[in-house]
């Protein structure tokens, strides 16, 4: 049993949820909020979990095992080396960080200290991903071939009326940091590293600084081709995947916060025949998705248990941030970004650093 405390009561409410799905491995103890009142509110009058508005309170705590980091992301880089200096294992919403430099400062007190970290990607955990893993497992899918992204969601000003979304200083990032990141981190979990990447970007929905709309091109180091494409004018919210494999195509279905959630589409080809799909498929239990399914792994690895399929990592959290700076500086010097990346020009050292304007 690990003691909790969720560090803000926006998203914090989800992790709340979660956490008691698995009241046999975890306990909620304090949440933090510096709106008192926000915090009271998700904490639904369970007296069990304290409600306070400094994090120094909870870092404090030495009956606390786990700080849930739940704060706006220019916050995220601090807290975390302030909670592993303290001991503490760490749960981080994303984005991990703000730029690479921050990962590694990361890397540095992760290194230093008994704490493990947790970057939180939800999306890869549901039946669709599992079914995916296993007939990639099986042999079945066969060389990538190319996939398709799409993240088209709707925000409109009332989502910006919190002060610091769609700005540099608050948010970091626009759609490419703080919305399609879940995406493209099922697809490095699902094709690998990317090995290079063209980007561009415009604001044209909505009256902030940050992105909101994205084209990406990509090729990965296995050779697959990608393009993902971003947007947060749709009418509605909805994500798709599409992989096309040698030996069979996969597709998602539409549901835009869980793509995973619900059993994908795989259509075979060539040598693979529907039989053989099928037969990997019924040995698919269906796992705990969103959430729930992220935590439940976090519970399996502080217990020791073998490395999973879907376990998330600190590796995984700062990939996910190379490829945000690989994106931003194409869409800077309007050429492609080769990965891993190199900071032998000023720019490429300039975003190391930062990508903000």
């Amino acid at each position: 049993m690990k003691q909790v405390a969720i560090l803000g009561a926006g998203i914090g409410r989800k992790h709340l949820a979660a956490y008691q799905q698995l009241a046999d491995k975890f306990k909620v103890t304090m949440i933090c909020d510096l709106d008192k009142d926000r915090a009271s509110d998700i904490a639904a009058g369970d007296t069990s979990i304290a409600v306070e508005t400094q994090a120094d309170k909870a870092l404090g705590d030495k009956d606390i095992d786990i700080i849930d980091i739940c704060l706006p992301p220019h916050l995220h880089t601090e807290m975390i080396i302030k909670a592993l200096q303290a001991g503490k294992h760490v749960i981080c919403e994303k984005p991990l960080a703000c730029s690479l430099a921050d990962c590694d400062k990361i890397a540095e007190a992760l290194s230093a200290s008994q704490g493990k970290l947790f970057p939180v990607f939800q999306y890869r955990y549901g039946i669709g991903l599992a079914q995916l893993r296993a007939l990639q497992a099986s042999g079945l899918t066969g060389k990538a071939y190319i996939a398709t992204i799409e993240t088209h969601w709707q925000r409109d000003s009332d989502y910006y009326n919190v002060p610091w979304r769609g700005t540099w200083d608050g948010e970091q990032g626009g759609a490419l940091l703080g919305h399609a990141i879940h995406a493209h981190d099922i697809l490095c979990h699902i094709l690998g590293p990317v090995a290079a990447i063209y980007a561009l970007t415009d604001t044209s929905v909505n009256d902030i600084e940050t992105e909101d709309c994205a084209a990406l091109s990509i090729q990965m180091a296995n050779g697959a081709l990608v393009t993902s494409s971003v947007t947060l004018g749709a009418a509605g919210n909805s994500s798709r995947f599409r992989f096309c494999f040698e030996g069979l195509t996969a597709t998602s279905g539409t549901a835009p916060y869980s793509p995973a959630s619900a059993p994908w589409q795989f259509m075979p080809k060539g040598t693979v025949s529907q039989a053989d799909i099928d037969d990997v498929l019924k040995h698919v239990t269906p796992p705990a998705d969103g959430f729930t399914g992220f935590l439940a792994s976090v519970a399996d690895a502080l217990s020791g248990k073998p490395h999973n399929s879907e376990a998330v990592t600190f590796e995984d959290g700062r990939r996910s941030i190379e490829l945000v700076t690989a994106s931003y500086l194409s869409q800077k010097i309007k050429q492609p970004i080769s990965l891993p990346l190199q900071t032998e020009t000023d720019e490429a050292a300039r975003f190391y650093q930062s990508w903000r304007p």
